[in-house]
Formats: C-alpha cells, sequence, structure tokens
C-alpha cells in the first residue's frame, strides 16, 4: 500500500501557482513539487493528484487524501457523466480542465484507489507540508524536497490525525461548515466567509452558497461546476 498526501495552491485565479506531493511505503518518504505561471488552484490540485500518480507504480494500491472536494468528486462521480456527454456539462459548456480530467483518467485506469476527503488546514501535518510545498513553488522560491528513508523523513504523518468527510461532525446545523465560491467558472472553497466574500465582492455573475456539513459542501461544489 502507497499513501499519498496532496495539495494545489494559487496566488490568484489566475495566477502563479503551485503543487505539492508526499507519496509514503512502508520504507520510503517522497516529496514532489511544481508550479505553473499562470494557472488556477483546481489545476493546482488536479496536477498534484496526476504528479503522484504517474509517479507510483501501477501494480501498487494507492490511498490519496486531499482537500479538494472539486478532485473527490470529479474523478469518483462526474467524469463518468463528462465523458458520457463527451466532455459536455449538463449545461452544454465544455468541461474545465479537461486536459487534466483526461490525463487523471488515464492514471487512474486499472488501479486499486482509495479516495479520502480531508479538511484542509486543521492541523494533519501531511496536509500541511503539501500545502507549504505548493505555496512555495507558486511563491518561486521552494523548498527544498525530501526524497529518503521514512524513518528519518521529519513529518507526523500518522494517520490516525486525519479527519475524513464520513468521520467530521457539525455541532449545529446552522453553523457554517465552509463557504463555496465560484468565480469565472472555477470553484474555491473557503474555510471562512472574510475569504469567500474578498473573492466573490463586486465580481459579476459570482456565485457563493454556506454549507453546512461535508456532504453539504460536496453537493454544492457539484451544483457549482456542473
Amino acid at each position: 500500500m502507497t499513501i499519498v498526501f496532496t495539495d494545489g495552491a494559487s496566488r490568484g485565479n489566475p495566477g502563479s501557482g503551485g503543487w505539492g506531493v508526499i507519496i509514503l511505503t512502508d520504507d520510503s518518504a517522497t516529496e514532489l513539487g511544481g508550479r505553473e505561471k499562470n494557472t488556477t488552484n483546481n489545476r493546482m490540485e488536479l496536477t498534484a493528484v496526476i504528479s503522484a500518480l504517474e509517479s507510483v507504480p501501477s501494480e501498487r494500491d494507492v490511498t490519496i487524501h486531499t482537500d479538494s472536494a472539486y478532485v473527490v468528486n470529479g474523478i469518483t462521480r462526474w467524469v463518468k457523466g463528462w465523458k458520457k456527454n463527451k466532455w459536455m456539462t449538463s449545461k452544454k459548456e465544455e468541461v474545465l480542465n479537461k486536459d487534466l480530467w483526461e490525463r487523471l483518467v488515464i492514471a487512474t485506469t486499472h488501479r486499486v484507489i482509495d479516495w479520502k476527503l480531508i479538511k484542509g488546514h486543521t492541523g494533519h501535518a501531511g496536509n500541511e507540508r503539501c500545502d507549504v510545498i505548493a505555496t512555495s513553488f507558486a511563491d518561486n522560491s521552494p523548498v527544498v524536497l525530501y526524497n529518503g528513508s521514512r524513518e528519518r523523513y521529519g513529518v507526523d504523518v500518522s494517520i490516525k490525525e486525519i479527519m475524513t468527510s464520513k468521520n467530521s461532525k457539525v455541532k449545529s446545523k446552522t453553523r457554517a461548515y465552509s463557504y463555496i465560491s465560484m468565480v469565472d467558472g472555477e470553484v474555491l472553497v473557503h474555510k471562512t466567509w472574510e475569504e469567500c466574500r474578498a473573492r466573490v465582492n463586486g465580481v459579476p455573475n459570482a456565485k457563493y452558497k454556506k454549507s453546512v456539513s461535508p456532504e453539504n459542501e460536496e453537493e454544492i461544489v457539484r451544483e457549482f461546476a456542473e
């Protein structure tokens, strides 16, 4: 079993972007990262997952941890309909990031993959380290990437720390779990209302909604993306 963490980041949407990956086997830990000058957060999230899978031998089972509902829902649910409709959405518009979705479909073919959607920026070391890698590349000041024994890897990636969407709980039905925005067809999930408002304020045709649970967040992301 190979365990993977991924994350993407962009400075602006579009803007300079970066992606980060951690690949763990029983014996090794490998970090990957890269950047693009003009990209989006969703493209970087997709690129991170694709880069990870293309680096892992196809005969290995893989568990992928990502905080991108866009990636998880896209590859496990939406992509079947997109392919059937010749990469058109239900609104008869071309699917955004089609080139990367096609690469991801190829990278996942004939593989056993367990997709784990985790909440970002909640203190999990694997997710936080990928965020550091991604943002450092986005800023064109990349950190040194580790490639060596798992025993000597300085990041605590204990699986027990991970909170998946299935295990997450909402204390109140009316309390916000997250905020989802869509600007120029690009969907992002925000931890706070301030982040969401800053993105949509004054932008023509921008959309946004509050979610009250991980499941509700996924539904809204799918609604916007389609």
